[in-house]
């Protein structure tokens, strides 16, 4: 199957089905995002099946942002919300809407439901609700307050619009059953007093809806035909139908529920994310080890490389966990073939190459991608020094070992074979210097003696090297599944984030932020939208060459 390629699931079935009866001439979806945080990669995957199921369908989705506690909600969520969107590869229908656009009609439908005998006020305190409400196993008792007279209630919820209550003093709820097996069916909490300002309607309101009375009217009011959500409101699509059902509203949209996802060795809960940027455990939202889509983005995850994870994990009602590793490969699988090359070296050391002209320098053609002539090269500058990975050298080592040892031969990418013929030391052992020769015969061809040399190593020229940081990213947890930990805090990886100071190639000088590169035998890094900049470079890196992470827990 090509990339991004739809997939069949229960959710396209149903769709359709209701085509092919004629119950909908058009299919219409919406992603209806809280503004109260930034959207991370569980809401991609809604982001994905909404607008992907209005492209295939010809049809449309809007971007509705469900706006009904101003206390948790800031413009500065909404405006990244849309760029999410946006960098996805998505656009909405119209502008952006929201549900305090609706906030005069969902007051009169609350209203309506008053007039019908349908919701009361309740003076209630959040303890006494809580002892009535019962539990799973024993039925509910009726407020007090139930039976209040319907003109009194009217007046009471006006009382209320006009901030004549003080918040928690009383509430309006839906009279339902308070037997129902169905928690969110037991009278139903619907407004409630709060004096805050809204990023949208300033100060106009001191009542304000609860997202289940707001969503299933918001939905019905712009005409959506299929209400997708995940599995945790499959019991509040009772409460979902019940006020549609009882209010006089022509549309009445279908909710369909599939399973949220759930991604192991991080949290998908806005809470915890929130509580991870509040107690200063990551540097913010868009922290490259976070699961937002801000964060991914900053790390050099792509758009399409996003689409494609949401699309091999499909969509289904059985809830699981997915392995980062799956993550990693459609990162991985996409850079692989559209990443420039180049050379970077995260922990130098420096190698002479005594035989080499000391005031002589060469301009080498170097490959942008060795299977994508396309990609064209670069020229990168060699001399007499230049600096490796203190890692890949070794003053004695079995054959196993491909790199360069003491009295051997291995290749420098791009360029010639080297010899070590000795090393400096510093008082403590520490190799300060690799002392080495070239062979002058051996530029892109193979020794003419006919030896072979097996190892390849990466380089920079140490007087054109360009220093830089590296952040090296590893799981933002040590446990698969921290959200069901207790103290979720004591299972941070501490070793999520390590920083090294090294040197890249001058060609990397001025490299835009985001743009992925494949550091020679090392990874795939990108420059850091945030704090990287000419003369100050910083490079996250995205993700490894291969998935050493699975490796490492399939051995143990």
């Amino acid at each position: 199957m090509a990339a991004n390629a739809p997939r069949s699931n229960f959710i396209r079935q149903i769709i359709d089905q209701d085509l092919a009866n004629g119950k909908h001439q058009m299919v219409h979806t919406r992603f209806p995002p809280e503004p109260n945080g930034f959207l991370h990669i569980g809401h991609a995957k809604s982001i994905v099946l909404n607008f992907g199921i209005a492209q295939d369908y010809h049809g449309t989705c809007n971007l509705r942002f469900d706006d009904t506690n101003p206390l948790k909600e800031k413009v500065d969520y909404v405006n990244s919300i849309q760029a999410d969107v946006k960098w996805l590869g998505y656009s909405w229908e119209g502008k952006p809407r929201y549900s305090s656009d609706y906030f005069d009609r969902l007051h009169g439908y609350a209203v309506e439901l008053i007039e019908k005998g349908l919701a009361y006020c309740d003076f209630s305190s959040q303890e006494t609700m809580r002892e009535l409400r019962g539990t799973l196993k024993e039925p509910g008792k009726n407020s007090p307050y139930r039976d209040t007279a319907i003109e009194e209630n009217l007046k009471i919820f006006a009382d209320m619009t006009a901030g004549k209550y003080q918040e928690g003093e009383v509430c309006l709820r839906a009279k339902i059953d308070m037997s129902s097996p169905f928690m969110c069916m037991r009278d139903p909490v619907i407004y409630r007093v709060r004096f805050a300002h809204h990023h949208q309607t300033g100060d106009k309101w001191c009542v304000y809806p609860m997202y289940d009375f707001t969503h299933c009217i918001s939905d019905a009011i712009e005409g959506i035909t299929h209400s997708l959500c995940t599995l945790e409101f499959q019991d509040n699509r009772r409460l979902y139908d019940w006020v549609l059902d009882n209010i006089s509203i022509d549309c009445h949209p279908q909710q369909i529920e599939f399973s949220r996802l759930n991604l192991q060795y991080t949290v998908m809960s806005k809470r915890k994310l929130h509580l991870l940027v509040e107690e200063g455990k990551v540097s913010g939202w868009d922290d490259p080890r976070m699961p937002t889509i801000a964060g991914m983005r900053r790390r050099g995850y792509t758009p399409a490389s996003v689409r494609e994870f949401c699309h091999r994990i499909g969509v289904t009602k059985m809830d699981n966990q997915v392995e980062m590793s799956m993550l990693e490969a459609c990162i991985r699988d996409e850079l692989n073939q559209d990443a420039p090359r180049a050379m970077a070296v995260l922990d130098p050391v420096r190698l002479v190459i005594e035989n080499y002209p000391e005031e002589h320098e060469q301009q080498l053609n170097a490959p942008n991608h060795p299977n994508n002539e396309a990609m064209g090269t670069r020229q990168v500058p060699f001399a007499r020094e230049i600096l490796i990975e203190r890692e890949d050298f070794r003053e004695e080592a079995n054959k196993k070992y491909k790199r360069l040892v003491l009295g051997k031969e291995v290749r420098l990418r791009n360029a010639y074979v080297i010899k070590a013929e000795r090393v400096d030391k510093d008082a403590e052992g520490n190799i300060t210097a690799i002392y080495c020769t070239y062979d002058p015969e051996t530029l892109g061809t193979d020794p003419a003696d006919g030896r072979k040399v097996k190892g390849v190593i990466h380089w920079v020229a140490a007087a054109h090297a360009v220093p830089c940081e590296f952040r090296l990213y590893d799981r933002l947890f040590q446990v698969p599944n921290p959200g069901a930990e207790e103290d979720f805090f004591s299972t941070l990886n501490p070793a999520s984030l390590q920083i090294k100071h090294g040197f890249v190639e001058p060609s990397l000088a001025k490299a835009a932020p985001e743009k992925a590169y494949q550091f020679e035998r090392i990874g795939y890094f990108c420059a850091d939208s945030q704090d990287s900049h000419e003369g100050n470079l910083v490079f996250n890196q995205t993700v490894g060459l291969r998935d050493t992470w699975s490796d490492s827990e399939a051995a143990a």
